[in-house]
Order: structure tokens, then sequence, then C-alpha cells
């Protein structure tokens, strides 16, 4: 195989469709690779049937896709899957490989890197081109999300690094965008796996993703008590929005895990974010502030919030809260009659 310099990066597919953090990906790759020496962008896609996902990839910004395809390689496997990446990495030697900071990403690049003898720089928050020295800049919190640090990598290919889903925009489908799908023949000695797998379970405690909610409500420490709190979940199941909650929340008990925004839980990009009591630490301003709106309501007006937020509103909790839902149960109500 020939060799091609450039950004690439790391398609995901479930059950053989193609999951929406790679259109978050190639944004993310087609702003490096424009300012990247007019490099071009790849795209290295595993899976079974994922022919019609690479087509989608290519409308999404990829110059060319890369399809691994085999029945085997329909369900993720660490060791399986690092072995033929770790191949074509060395085959055609990109100076730049994404992923997401997805459970795939996060366990898959740290093994290539390894095996590589390459940098990889986790949970990044920002991506850009040094100008001068044409290297990767690579940004993310750091010291418990209290100062963001820049990382480059001087000495070692690929530069690589996951980023959070929902960190970014997917650029908008253009189906008349043209590029090259190639087929990568799949090595079948390398598909071995210690793993195997038994079963898989969904988690039904919170109905619909947070990730994927175009309105989040969202709790912190501000709300003082876990009965307060619980009202959120009345105010969005009303809205059809999702409740989200910051750590501290989370610490209390007064939500589940998978409902935790920030570094240490889910980002979110919804078009509405409502944040009630939270006061804005780096930590949770990192997993919600490529929200298209936000708003916030604290009785702090020095919060940190505030500074990232479209509307703010400096009220009591305890008196806005059930102001707020008494209000929206009228508005119901007047809809019903």
């Amino acid at each position: 195989m020939s060799r091609s310099s450039g950004v690439w990066v790391l398609g995901e597919q479930r059950n053989g469709t193609l999951h929406s953090v790679s259109h978050e990906l190639l944004a993310w790759g087609r702003s490096l690779a424009d300012d990247y020496s007019e490099s071009t962008l790849d795209c290295v896609l595993v899976g079974h049937g994922v022919r019609e996902g690479a087509e989608a990839l290519i409308h999404h910004g990829a110059d060319r896709v890369y399809c691994l395809d085999h029945p085997e390689l329909a369900i993720y496997r660490t060791d399986s899957y690092a072995a033929l990446l770790e191949a074509l990495l060395r085959d055609y030697d990109p100076d730049i490989l994404l992923a997401a900071a997805t459970t795939m990403g996060r366990t898959l690049l740290p093994v290539l890197a390894a095996r590589l003898h390459a940098g990889l720089t986790a949970d990044c928050t920002g991506l850009r081109i040094d100008p001068d020295s044409k290297l990767l800049l690579q940004t993310r919190p750091a010291i418990g999300g209290n100062v963001m640090a820049t990382i480059k990598t001087s000495y070692h290919r690929p530069q690589m690094a996951t980023v959070r889903p929902k960190s970014k925009r997917s650029l908008h489908a253009d189906p008349t965008r043209d590029g090259e799908i190639i087929s990568v023949p799949v090595d079948a000695s390398r598909l071995s796996s210690r793993v195997r797998r038994v079963g898989f379970a969904v988690d039904e405690t919170m109905g619909s993703p947070i990730q994927d909610a175009e309105l989040v409500i969202a709790g912190g420490r501000g709300l003082r008590t876990a009965k307060r709190f619980q009202t959120l979940f009345e105010i969005a199941e009303r809205l059809g929005g999702v409740v989200g909650a910051s750590r501290c929340a989370v610490d209390q008990g007064w939500a589940p895990y998978a409902h935790q925004v920030g570094l240490s839980g889910k980002s979110v990009s919804p078009a509405t974010y409502v944040a009630l009591g939270i006061s804005g630490s780096p930590n949770h301003l990192a997993g919600m502030s490529s929200s298209d709106r936000i708003i916030a309501v604290n009785s702090d007006p020095e919060a940190a919030i505030f500074q990232v937020a479209d509307v703010g509103i400096v009220a009591d909790l305890s008196e806005f809260l059930p102001s707020w839902l008494e209000r929206i149960q009228s508005l119901n109500g007047e809809r019903a009659s």
C-alpha cells in the first residue's frame, strides 16, 4: 500500500449503522486538514456491512474512506480491531489520528499508541494546527478541570487524540460530494480474540440518552435538597426534555451517574440547556458549553455559569422552581382546554 500522510479519523458503527459521533469527528478532522498544508481527510471504518455508511462519511467531509469489512468485525473487540488497525497505520503512516472518547476510542487508541510508540492525548476539548510547526495542538482540561493544558507530540507519528462526543457540531451533509472508498483486505489471522461476547443489556433507567436530547434541564448543589431536585424530572417530562446533573448532585445521590454532565460524565450539545443551581466549574462547563442556548438560574450573581449563559436569572431556587412548575402546569392546562 502507498503511504498517505495526512489527517485520519476513526469512524464508529453500531450493529452495522454508522454512529453520529463519526460525523462529529469529521468536522474536527476537516478543519485540521484544511489548515494542514491542504492535507486530505481520511476515515477508517471497521465493521460488517459498512459500505453504505462509507458513502455518508464522504458526504460529511471525508476525502477517502478505508473499509475493513468482515462478519467477525460486526462486534467491537479491542484486540482484533487493534491488530488490524496497527497494520493499516504502519502501511499508510498518517500524521494525525483522531477518535471519539467513547468506549471504543478510550480502549482502542491507548493500545494503538503503545504498539506504535506514539503519543496520545485523551478527552480533548480543542484541536488546532500550529501555523509555524504544523504540529497538532491538543487542548484538554487538567488538574481536575481547573486548568486547560495544550499538548503536542513533536517526535512520533501519528499524533493521536480522542475528543469528547458532542464537543463539535457535525458538518451538513453534501450528497454531491465525491470521494474514494477503498476496501481493505482483512487478514483473517488478525481476527482472533481473547474476548467472547455473551450478551448485551440496554440501560433503560433514563429513556433516551442525554447526549441525544435537544432540551436538558440540569440541576446542581444549589438546589440543596433531593426533593427539590426530583422536581426537575417532572419539569423535564412536561417539556419533553431530559434531566442533567452536576457531579455534586450525583455525589449527593440525587441523580444516577447516567445523568452527569461534565468532564467526568457526559458531554451534551442540546438546543437549550437550563442550569439550575449550578455554579459553573470548568469540569461542568466542558461538558455543556457547546449548547446552542444556555439559560442559567442561580442565587449567586457572581457564579461562573453566568459567563457562558445566554440568559442569566439571579433568583432563589426555593421560590423560582415551584413558580416555574406551576406556570408549566398552567400552560399545559390551557392547551388541554
